[in-house]
């Protein structure tokens, strides 16, 4: 039996992969709420990437990925070479082998927002490093490098650990400090960050097989869970509401941090 292609391979090949991923977050503290509930994720290398039906690259479709939404300031990223400076940066010597995917949710019908979306440095099946993409719901974004030293293949029991520095919830001080956790493989990719603020904090987890991306299988993510990024939007406000029921206090926003990325 022939073995499937490494990942970054079939990634430069132009493929791209659905990820029809079950969420969970779990918050920690005297207030407890949780949830769980599914959405899809996109993973492709930009600068390779072969769109087909109902799948747009920097143009309008029923699905879309956009440079400018990625790498760099909101609706002025530069997409992958933000990236890849980013990673020159913080030392890495890049090699022939090596392949820039972005793991995110793509635009329904126009309209974007992103949680959360990964850059990941793969070098045939090995992750090297990842970039997580953080947006806030009042238009801010931050980004946090997670690198082994000397970017050493990171393995599903590996933790990368980071300063909170940036207001995601306005029911979280911005305090305490990330564990990322990621295990991406030709068939699967598991995602884990653990937030920790003394006895308060977060879990959140994400878990997708990774399927070839199709027209049939974006239908049906159009028809499972109509709406896309507008889904998740109203999801957040929902869970929001809930929590300020609850007796949760509101955070004013603060200003973003200075820098961009933090290594």
């Amino acid at each position: 039996m022939n073995q499937p292609a490494p990942l970054a391979d079939r990634l430069r090949a132009g493929e791209i992969l659905h990820l029809p991923a079950r969420v969970t977050h779990a918050r920690r503290g005297a207030v407890k709420h949780a949830f769980r509930y599914g959405v899809d994720y996109v993973l492709l290398c930009p600068e390779t990437a072969r769109p087909g039906a109902l799948f747009g690259r920097n143009r309008w479709n029923l699905f879309a990925v956009h440079d400018r939404d990625h790498g760099g300031p909101r609706a002025h990223g530069r997409g992958a070479q933000w990236a890849w400076d980013q990673l020159d940066r913080a030392g890495l010597k890049r090699t022939p082998e090596m392949v820039l995917a972005l793991m995110t949710q793509p635009r329904f019908l126009g309209y974007g927002f992103n949680p959360v979306s990964f850059w990941m440095l793969l070098e045939r099946d090995s992750l090297r490093a990842v970039i997580a993409e953080v947006n806030n719901t009042f238009g801010q974004r931050h980004s946090y490098l997670c690198a082994a030293p000397g970017f050493a293949a990171l393995h599903a029991a590996d933790t990368i650990n980071a300063q909170k520095v940036f207001h995601v919830s306005p029911f979280q001080d911005v305090a305490g400090s990330y564990a990322f956790r990621f295990d991406l493989t030709g068939q699967s990719a598991a995602i884990l960050i653990r937030q920790t603020d003394g006895p308060n904090g977060l879990i959140a987890t994400m878990k997708a097989p990774l399927r070839r991306l199709g027209a049939a299988s974006l239908l049906a993510a159009a028809l499972r869970r109509p709406g896309g990024a507008l889904r998740v939007v109203a999801l957040i406000y929902w869970h929001a509401l809930r929590l300020r029921l609850k007796g949760l206090r509101y955070r004013p926003l603060p200003p973003a941090p200075n820098q961009e990325i933090t290594r």
